[in-house]
């Protein structure tokens, strides 16, 4: 079996019905801020009507490090959960280990090849068959901003490039206001230092270094130049900033206390649960210098093997739903991500994800949709954890000289 480190960032959700009786799903979860249990209440909702009993058990913080050893405990002793919210590779080395279940009956029944990104449809596939199911797809490279900071500060509109973000936070801090908006935790560190080496690299660049880990690219002047623009965005954080949860990083913009936030569309869900209307109370745009790429999270269940039939039948129906227009509609109105199932109507979504759709499409076109390292979407959850701790290091630490900070993410790319 893995060890609990390899899946401890990549496990948000663990749905268990092994041993319930029929048609009774408990959920284990960290879905816990405002958008968030308010989409995890939509698909209870949808299975207590397809007559099933949901079962919430919430765990709060965005780790996922406690649902991770409720899940290990839970398959070594045999009592596997019918699902668990496992992204990326980490999807593969479960698999691996032969305790997923096939769900090409559910996929073939619903049509998923036809209604899911190849890409996506292979990365929820083991050996060419289904053995998870995605949720939704989350736009990593926003900025996010509050316009009255912005029109306080003098600052005209949202920065295009990196100049013009320097520019801006310069005036935000003159107003005596906050400019970045950061949570110090590893994975925030990491979400804003990928965002940094697709604006100041290109996708190509970035798939080479953060996606391939290539040793020519980890080495290169343009890391260099990454981890330059890295550093200087830490020098218009706040003190206040170490361990500080994602969400009460949102809400430090949301109440005008900072100008900008680097962070996934999962904080326009905080944003929406809060009553705040995009374009008026708050802005969003593709990340400096990042407008033609887009990096990828996505949320997705994958499905272990059960004995019992009722568990199997509840473990299909969860499936189906997942997939179903209806929640992948409103959850992702809630989340603030978009649906993952393609030709979805968007009517009742906001102008931030119409534009997400409309690039997720385009990019999965010219190559310039790319896989959040930062998200456990790109590389294998040992090497993401020891980057994602040299690149904390690295930010924490200003003693650790830009030079040395390459050579610890390159040392750190090799870790198996």
């Amino acid at each position: 079996m893995m060890k609990l480190s390899k899946v401890a960032l990549a496990m948000a959700v663990v749905v268990s019905a092994g041993a319930l009786h029929a048609g009774e799903v408990e959920v284990l979860h960290y879905w816990t801020s405002g958008g968030e249990a308010k989409s995890v209440a939509e698909l209870k909702k949808i299975m207590q009507a397809k007559g099933h009993v949901w079962k919430d058990f919430a765990v709060a913080g965005g780790g996922g490090d406690n649902a991770a050893t409720v899940l290990k405990s839970r398959v070594v002793s045999g009592n596997p959960p019918a699902a668990a919210q496992i992204k990326g590779p980490a999807i593969q080395e479960w698999a691996a280990e032969g305790v997923l279940a096939n769900l090409d009956s559910v996929a073939k029944a619903e049509k998923w090849d036809s209604l899911l990104p190849k890409a996506v449809a292979d990365g929820m596939k083991y050996k060419g068959s289904y053995v998870a199911v995605p949720v939704n797809v989350h736009r990593v490279n926003w900025i996010w901003a509050n316009p009255e900071v912005l029109k306080k500060a003098g600052v005209a509109g949202m920065p295009k490039t990196f100049p013009e973000f320097f520019a801006a936070a310069d005036k935000i801090k003159a107003a005596g206001l906050i400019a970045v908006a950061h949570g110090g935790q590893n994975w925030q560190d990491f979400t804003t230092f990928e965002s940094v080496v697709l604006g100041v690299g290109g996708a190509k660049f970035y798939s080479d270094a953060l996606v391939r880990l290539d040793p020519k690219a980890l080495n290169s002047p343009t890391m260099k130049t990454s981890l330059e623009t890295f550093r200087k965005i830490k020098g218009y954080t706040d003190a206040a900033s170490a361990g500080r949860d994602w969400n009460l990083t949102t809400a430090m913009v949301m109440q005008g206390k900072a100008g900008f936030q680097f962070m996934g569309d999962w904080a326009k869900g905080e944003f929406l649960a809060a009553g705040k209307v995009p374009g008026k109370d708050f802005l969003c745009a593709a990340a400096p210098g990042t407008a033609t790429a887009y990096t990828y999270n996505i949320d997705s269940f994958a499905m272990f093997k059960l004995k019992s039939a009722d568990a199997q039948k509840a473990q299909g129906d969860l499936a189906a739903a997942i997939m179903g227009t209806e929640f992948q509609e409103i959850f992702n109105l809630n989340k603030g991500s978009i649906p993952v199932r393609l030709n979805m109507n968007l009517d009742k979504f906001d102008d931030c994800a119409k534009q997400s759709a409309k690039d997720f499409v385009t990019t999965s076109k010219t190559g310039s949709l790319v896989p959040s390292i930062a998200h456990g979407m790109a590389v294998s959850p040992a090497a993401e954890g020891a980057i994602k701790d040299a690149v904390s290091q690295f930010w924490n630490d200003d003693k650790i000289s830009v030079d040395a900070a390459m050579k610890n993410i390159a040392s750190a790319a090799q870790t198996k």
